[in-house]
C-alpha cells in the first residue's frame, strides 16, 4: 500500500519572503505565523519577509559579527533571517505554515521526518509539539546553539563518487572531528576544530574524494562541540509538554522510529551534537513503505538528496502555491 513521508528542511533552506504567497492566500497559514509571533515575542514575519529591518542595532549584524551601515530611511539589510537565534524559529514558522496550506489541502501522511531543525516541523506534524510549544524551543535551542559555538570549528562538505572510511579517518585525526550529516550517497558533512577538520579534509583527498567544500557557517553544528548546547535544550527540554506522536516520526539521531515522549526529550537533546543520519532515516521510511515524499518548505535540498538515496520513490515538494496545485494532481 502506497504512503506518504513528510520531510523538512534544516537551517541553509531560510530565504526572504519564504512561504509569503501562502501567508498572502491561507487563512490557516497566516494563522501559524501568527501563533509564532506571539510565542517568539518579536515579528517573525518582519524577518521572514522584509529586505530590510529597522536599524536597531542588531537588524543589520550577521553571523560574522559585521554590521551594515543604516540608510537614510534608517533601515540596514534583513541580516537577521541568516543568525542562528533567529533563523531556526522563522524558518520552523515558514515550513509549518506551508504544512498548514498541505493539510488544508487534504494531503495526509503516514510519516514524517526532518533534518536538524526540519525534525521539530515533524513533530509537530505529527501533534507531538503545539505550534506555540515548537516555536518557544526552537528558539531557545538557536540561542544556546549560537551562544555555545567555540572559536575555531568548522564544517566541511566531502563529495565522492565512490564509499570512503570517513569514520575511520575523522578517528585518525589529532583533534576533535567527527561526521556531522550524512545526507545521501556521495555527500557526508565533517564538523569539529578547523585544523581537524582540514586534516581530515586533505586525507580523504587522498582517499578519492572528488572535492572538499568548506561550509560557510557559524560554527561546527552537530559536533560533540556543541554538548553544552545539548544539555542546555535537554534540561529546557525535560519540563516541556510532549505528546505522543501520530504519526510515525523518524528520529535524525538513530535514524529509526521514535514516539515514546521521554525518548523525544532525550534524542532533541542530543541531537544538536550527533550526527544527522539523513540518508539511513530515508532509507528506514522506505523499508516502512513510503513511496512518496513531498519536502515541505523553501528550496530543494532534500528533493535532491533523495535522488541521489532511491530514484525508484517520488520526490515531490511544496515551497509554493503552484508546488502544491502539481502535488494534488499528481495524488
Amino acid at each position: 500500500m502506497s504512503k506518504i513521508a513528510f520531510v523538512f528542511p534544516g537551517q541553509g533552506a531560510q530565504r526572504v519572503g519564504m512561504a509569503r504567497e501562502f501567508y498572502d492566500s491561507c487563512p490557516e497559514s497566516r494563522e501559524v505565523f501568527e501563533m509564532a509571533s506571539l510565542a517568539a515575542g518579536y515579528s517573525i514575519e518582519e524577518i521572514c519577509f522584509s529586505e530590510t529591518l529597522p536599524g536597531d542595532g542588531g537588524a543589520g549584524t550577521g553571523t560574522d559579527g559585521k554590521t551594515e551601515s543604516i540608510g537614510e530611511d534608517g533601515r540596514v539589510p534583513n541580516m537577521k533571517i541568516n543568525r542562528t537565534r533567529y533563523t531556526q524559529p522563522v524558518l520552523l514558522t515558514a515550513s509549518l505554515a506551508i504544512l498548514a496550506a498541505v493539510q488544508k489541502a487534504g494531503i495526509q501522511a503516514d510519516m514524517a521526518a526532518g533534518l536538524s531543525l526540519g525534525e521539530y516541523c515533524a513533530l509537530t506534524a505529527a501533534g507531538a509539539f503545539s505550534v506555540p510549544d515548537a516555536v518557544r524551543v526552537v528558539c531557545q535551542r538557536g540561542i544556546y546553539m549560537e551562544e555555545a559555538v567555540p572559536t575555531g570549528g568548522a564544517m566541511t562538505a566531502i563529495l565522492s563518487r565512490k564509499p570512503l572510511p570517513i569514520e575511520e579517518i575523522c578517528a585518525s585525526i589529532d583533534g576533535q572531528v567527527s561526521v556531522a550529516n550524512y545526507n545521501c550517497p556521495g555527500q557526508q558533512v565533517i564538523s569539529g576544530e578547523k585544523s581537524a577538520v582540514d586534516a581530515a579534509a586533505a586525507k580523504l583527498l587522498e582517499a578519492g574524494a572528488s572535492r572538499a567544500v568548506p561550509l560557510v557557517v557559524s560554527g561546527p553544528f552537530h559536533s560533540p562541540m556543541l554538548s553544552g548546547a545539548g544539555e542546555k535544550l535537554a534540561a529546557l527540554l525535560a519540563s516541556q509538554e510532549i505528546r505522543k506522536p501520530g504519526l510515525l516520526v523518524v528520529s535524525n539521531v538513530t535514524a529509526g522510529p521514535v514516539s515514546d515522549p521521554e525518548e523525544i526529550r532525550a534524542l532533541l537533546g542530543r541531537q544538536v551534537c550527533s550526527s544527522v543520519r539523513w540518508q539511513q532515516s530515508v532509507e528506514y521510511m522506505i523499508a516502512a513503505g513510503a513511496d512518496t515524499f513531498i519536502e515541505i518548505g523553501p528550496g530543494t535540498t532534500l528533493t535532491n538528496f533523495m535522488k541521489k538515496i532511491d530514484k525508484t520513490v517520488r520526490a515531490l515538494h511544496v515551497e509554493k502555491p503552484e508546488d502544491l496545485e502539481a502535488v494534488k494532481r499528481v495524488l
